[in-house]
Formats: C-alpha cells, sequence, structure tokens
C-alpha cells in the first residue's frame, strides 16, 4: 500500500482548463470534474529510479507499458483547499500471450479520501508487453472522415503531448522523444495519451450535462499518434453518456461510458 497526502491547490485545475480550452468548473460549488484529480497526489519518483524509457523501473525492465483502460467512481465532491490522501495499491496481475508476444495485465487500484469519506475510487488496467524489434513500418492513411457539428477535434501537437506529460508528471518518452518512440519502442509517431483520451471523453460527457456523483468505464481500443489527431465525441442518453475517440480517418481508438450514480 502506498500513500500520497497534499492540499489540493486550485493551480493544475487552472492549468488543465487553459490546456484544453475547455469550461473552468466552479470549484468551491462543484469541486473537480471527473478525472481531473488525475493531476493531483502525484507519484514523483526520484530521477535515479527512471528506467530509459522514463518511467520508474518494472519489475521486468525493457518492457514496455501501456495503458489500457480503467473504472472510475466519484463518491463526492473532491475540493480544492482542503487536504486528501490517496491510497494504491496492486489489485492483480495476470499473464496473457498475445498476437505479439507475452503481455502483462495489471490492475492498480486507487482510493482518495477527503474530511474521512472515500470520494474517488477507481482502477487503472496497465499492460507491458515486449519491446518491438524494430522501428514500426507506417501504414497507408485512409481518406479523413469529416468532423461532425457534434463533435471535438483536438489538434493533437507535441506541444500538447509535452504539456499534458509535464501536468501529471509522466516522463515517458513515448509521448515526446520522436526518435525514441519510432527507434526503440516501434511507434510510427508520438503517442497521444490514453489518460488524455479518458480526460476528454470524459469532458465530452460535461458538456452533454454530466455532473456529480459519476461512474465512468473507459478502453483504450487501438493506439493513437500525434499526426492522427483526436476527435471526440459523446451522445447523451436518458440512463447514460455514450462516449469515443477516433482519428481524422474515422478508427475508433477509445470508447467509454459515464452513468450517473445516483445518490
Amino acid at each position: 500500500m502506498k500513500e500520497v497526502a497534499e492540499v489540493l491547490q486550485p493551480g493544475p485545475a487552472e492549468a488543465l482548463g487553459s490546456l484544453l480550452d475547455v469550461e473552468m468548473p466552479d470549484l468551491d460549488r462543484d469541486g473537480l470534474p471527473l478525472l481531473w484529480h488525475w493531476f493531483y497526489l502525484l507519484d514523483r519518483p526520484a530521477q535515479a529510479d527512471l528506467g530509459p524509457d522514463g518511467h520508474p523501473v518494472s519489475p521486468e525492465p525493457g518492457r514496455c507499458r501501456m495503458w489500457a483502460g480503467g473504472r472510475v467512481r466519484t463518491l463526492g465532491p473532491l475540493r480544492c483547499g482542503l487536504p486528501a490522501i490517496r491510497r494504491t495499491e496492486v489489485l492483480s496481475t495476470q499473464e496473457k500471450q498475445g498476437r505479439t508476444g507475452r503481455l502483462t495485465f495489471v490492475v492498480t487500484g486507487h482510493k482518495i479520501f477527503q474530511g474521512g469519506k472515500v470520494v474517488v475510487e477507481e482502477e487503472q488496467d496497465i499492460v507491458y508487453r515486449d519491446a518491438a524489434s524494430g522501428p514500426a513500418k507506417t501504414a497507408a492513411e485512409e481518406p479523413e472522415a469529416p468532423v461532425t457539428e457534434d463533435e471535438w477535434a483536438i489538434d493533437v501537437s507535441p506541444t500538447l503531448l509535452f504539456r499534458f506529460s509535464a501536468l501529471t508528471y509522466n516522463a515517458h518518452r513515448i509521448h515526446y522523444d520522436r526518435d525514441y518512440a519510432r527507434d526503440v519502442e516501434g511507434y510510427p509517431g508520438l503517442l497521444t495519451h490514453g489518460p488524455l483520451q479518458a480526460l476528454a471523453m470524459a469532458e465530452a460527457a460535461r458538456r452533454r450535462g454530466s455532473g456529480g456523483e459519476l461512474a465512468f468505464d473507459y478502453r483504450l481500443v487501438s493506439p493513437l499518434f500525434d499526426h492522427q489527431g483526436m476527435i471526440v465525441q459523446a451522445e447523451a442518453g436518458a440512463a447514460e453518456t455514450v462516449t469515443a475517440v477516433r482519428d481524422r480517418h474515422g478508427r475508433r481508438t477509445a470508447a467509454g461510458t459515464v452513468r450517473s450514480l445516483g445518490r
């Protein structure tokens, strides 16, 4: 069990609002929106503890790390100006065989406490895979799919990816070091963060009126690279809001569902 504590300040929330150009919430009245807790209570490992990929050294050095999805429950407002505690533990580890070799699935659980109560419960799904044998081949792109008036287009520039990494204290080089991403991990471009896609889906749902105590389940279904853009959509129904991310060619890369807990 690992524990991190701090007094939450409005600065990270204000920085995120500027980064994505989204409407700032009323932090005093409503607290932090869905997934904005990711910019607080961060792990800040020593530089000496980082591996060649920029992440803390894993139990099996040399394997590549990918964010695969997660589940989040907000059970009350998480407010700035007050202390909070995050407790983290590994819930499970499972080995599987994939098309590219051995895969290790790790589920990490987080609970955030404020005022003696759990206000956020979360599970994150992380996958470790063997490194690629060489640079990735660039596949031919399909024709572009126009952005509709119900979609939100985000320009995925290297600057955006770098600033998001900085806000989350994420030093994984696949998001800002193009040579490393291509030559070592075998990607055709800079990888768009899984959490950035999840956050964009949560924000698209917030635009459709989602708020209060929520459950958000999401998964990353395909890598998204900086040259492919990011198009976000959300469709609100009676019981839930269905969200998704696609690239500018129409290929889906993430999907999620937001529903009210109705407490």
